[in-house]
């Protein structure tokens, strides 16, 4: 069973930082692409940031130079540091696990397909 467990999330002002972690029940020791999604009400869920085994990493054009994906394998934890928050950035996020495959894959058009494992979500808030 591979649960994913998410915290991180709250309210915050414009300009603002946060950092999501994710932590994973299991280890993928044949090689893993995780991603953070997000989805806000009435939109799709899109590809936020992936990174994968062989350390590759891939972002959407909304948070380039603002958000960044990390891992310790160590502790089988994901997280997503977000920086310079907009209020378009509100929305719930999601981490999701799967065996390897290239971290683009994430950011592509649906990209949430063939993730077979998530998180609940945690909410994140930007106020103007």
């Amino acid at each position: 069973q591979v649960e994913l467990v998410e915290s991180g999330g709250g309210s915050v002002q414009a300009g603002g930082s946060l950092r999501l972690s994710c932590t994973i029940s299991v280890q993928f020791t044949a090689g893993y692409c995780m991603g953070w999604f997000r989805q806000s009400p009435g939109k799709e869920r899109e590809g936020v940031a992936g990174i994968d085994s062989s350390g590759e990493t891939s972002y959407a054009d909304s948070v380039k130079g603002r958000f960044s994906i990390s891992v310790d394998n160590a502790k089988n934890t994901l997280y997503l540091q977000m920086n310079s928050l907009k209020p378009e950035d509100t929305a719930m996020y999601y981490c999701a696990v799967e065996g390897f495959r290239p971290a683009s894959r994430v950011v592509a058009v649906n990209g949430e397909n063939g993730f077979g494992y998530w998180g609940q979500g945690t909410q994140v808030t930007v106020s103007s």
